[in-house]
């Protein structure tokens, strides 16, 4: 059965109609107060600071115990950006590993000042800025145990041998992926690396994985009980990146750049420096050019 034209003339004017009204109301003021007040850049700016929720973790982030006071590698370079850029730093809560997420996501604050590892997990629900520092990731083994080297680590892959590990965290994901077959001996999230690294010295498990830096504060009270397996690369390398809400590109560019500025400057490799208890193990961030040859 044909349709009138005129039938089709009014449903065609009613369709467009409704699509203009549509559109009308995605432009509208309030849908673009809506997308604003999502914003972190358009908020920071508008309120002139940046809140900050703040991860106790050494060198990142440290806290007094007498003052309260924070400082720390992300803490310092965070505090000179929001200087640079003309804005405050609002130190809104301290956070742990499982709960900062969530606070990003209601907007409690604006970004993570201590410097996160990134992977895989946290970037399906958090974006990162440009790195601060890496972190390489080595081999530990108890004092005089030469069962494993460069060319041996393999054989760790086998059920006849233990890695200490804390569940949910790096050792484990390392573990998992790289020697699936080995056995866990796995810590809560309660448990700090101390008892990994100790599990490792007394020789309940064969070995962990470990930043430097913290196996070194490790060595400090626990001297000659752990070494490192001896390699020509760690094992992983993780960049150290502020952490904030996905989707938020004009917020990252601003902070990209202001962190480059620091970078060229020299400033945070004063301030890595200043925190390095250990010089040499962390890595620092490349530049971004290269010095031409002099032509004479």
């Amino acid at each position: 059965m044909s349709i009138p034209f005129a039938v089709i003339r009014s449903v065609t004017m009613i369709t467009v109609a409704l699509c203009t009204l549509t559109i009308q109301s995605c432009t509208s003021p309030t849908a673009q107060t809506v997308a604003k007040s999502d914003s972190v850049y358009e908020r920071v700016m508008q309120n002139g600071t940046i809140r900050c929720g703040y991860v106790i973790y050494n060198p990142g982030c440290l806290k007094d115990p007498n003052t309260g006071k924070l400082s720390g590698i992300g803490i310092d370079t965070i505090e000179q950006v929001a200087k640079n850029l003309g804005l405050k730093v609002v130190w809104s809560e301290e956070v742990g590993w499982g709960t900062m997420l969530e606070g990003l996501q209601t907007n409690r604050y604006d970004m993570i000042a201590t410097p996160i590892w990134t992977n895989s997990n946290r970037a399906r629900l958090v974006d990162f800025s440009a790195p601060l520092y890496y972190s390489p990731i080595n081999v530990w083994v108890k004092a005089g145990d030469k069962r494993f080297s460069e060319t041996t680590l393999a054989s760790l892959n086998s059920p006849k041998y233990v890695i200490a590990t804390v569940d949910g965290e790096t050792a484990e994901v390392i573990a998992n992926e790289d020697f699936p077959l080995a056995k866990k001996l796995s810590l809560t999230q309660l448990s700090g690396v101390e008892q990994v690294l100790l599990n490792v010295s007394t020789g309940k498990a064969d070995a962990s994985f470990e930043e430097p830096a913290v196996a070194k504060a490790f060595l400090e009270h626990n001297k000659g009980t752990i070494e490192a397996v001896k390699m020509a690369r760690p094992l992983r390398v993780f960049p150290n990146c502020w952490m904030f809400k996905r989707g938020q590109l004009e917020y990252k560019d601003m902070l990209d750049t202001a962190l480059a500025q620091l970078i060229n400057s020299g400033a945070v490799e004063k301030t890595i420096k200043k925190y390095e208890v250990h010089p040499g193990t962390l890595y620092r961030v490349a530049l971004p050019y290269q010095k031409p040859q002099s032509e004479n």
